[in-house]
């Protein structure tokens, strides 16, 4: 019986450190049964290798970047959890590749192992979760945390990779900061936000992008015109120009991204040339918009002025 109890709690422990990518911390064994002693003494005989001051690699001294961040967790004890710049480069929406590991702690603890950056505030329940099996801010409170220390373009590129990677809904994230007033990062996230989720109405568009068409110096085009049973944002049949301006269809499904590059290859196929710009562009990038129609639209005509 004695035997079989001790067989269950060996497995148990080594189901522990797999799922924690191979490393332990020492309340843990004692939790599992080990004496004080016979850990020390797997630590003289090599079975287990110091990390952090209570916290040890199993088998091997050598750990991936998830045990080392894991490890890192563990010496911080209980609530700790990846955060700020750690935590983007585990969710993947940014690179870190500093040694020292990004920690946030609740407010009550003075855990501060050293080769930890450490940041002391409660969070609530909802900003936390649990990826590859290791704590971490959640996606918009790790945004919220990058807007104070990066710069707003950076800030930026891990917005989209966490857009990208179906980690954050940006009409929802706009909401749920209205839960955050008050918290450092706001204002500059929701500034980033706006960009990508405020839209023109399709009317609106059109006359924002006519107007740049007028400072480009080219005619004004037809418009919802159909060819070859596509319709059409924008035409002009002398140059065999087609503009597409993707406006309320900004956050299109892969189905329908699919169907718009089917469009554009048939569109190019018979001989047209096809430009495609985004809401972004058409209302923040306006100068790069009519340098584009400009340069295309002189590259179209010239063959017809030398004909």
């Amino acid at each position: 019986m004695g035997e079989r109890i001790a067989q269950a709690r060996s497995k148990g422990l080594w189901d522990l450190v797999a799922s924690q990518h191979g490393v332990v911390s020492r309340s843990q064994l004692l939790a599992a049964g080990m004496s004080a002693k016979a850990i020390n003494h797997r630590i003289t005989t090599g079975r287990l290798h110091p990390v952090f001051r209570g916290v040890y690699a199993v088998g091997r001294p050598d750990l991936t970047k998830h045990g080392g961040w894991m490890a890192a967790v563990l010496a911080c004890g209980p609530g700790a959890v990846l955060s700020h710049r750690t935590g983007a480069a585990h969710l993947g929406i940014w690179q870190w590749n500093a040694s020292d590991v990004e920690i946030t702690l609740p407010a009550s603890s003075d855990r501060r192992p050293a080769g930890v950056l450490v940041y002391r505030r409660s969070l609530d329940l909802s900003e936390l979760i649990v990826h590859e099996r290791i704590p971490v801010t959640c996606p918009l409170r790790t945004l919220l945390d990058l807007a104070v220390l990066l710069r707003p373009q950076q800030t930026a590129a891990a917005l989209n990779e966490a857009v990208k990677r179906d980690l954050l809904d940006l009409e929802q994230a706009r909401e749920q900061l209205e839960t955050f007033a008050g918290t450092r990062g706001v204002r500059p996230l929701r500034e980033l936000i706006d960009r990508h989720t405020f839209r023109l109405t399709d009317s609106e568009l059109e006359r924002v992008f006519l107007r740049l068409v007028r400072q480009a110096g080219l005619p004004l085009p037809e418009t919802g015109r159909h060819i070859l049973g596509f319709k059409i944002d924008f035409f002009w049949p002398a140059l065999g120009l087609i503009v597409e301006t993707d406006g309320l269809r900004y956050h299109r499904t892969p189905e329908q991204q699919a169907h718009d590059r089917l469009r554009d290859q048939r569109l190019v196929g018979a001989g047209l040339t096809v430009l495609r710009f985004t809401h972004h562009q058409v209302r923040h990038q306006p100068a790069h918009v009519v340098m584009t129609l400009k340069t295309v639209a002189r590259r179209l005509h010239q063959p017809r002025l030398g004909s």
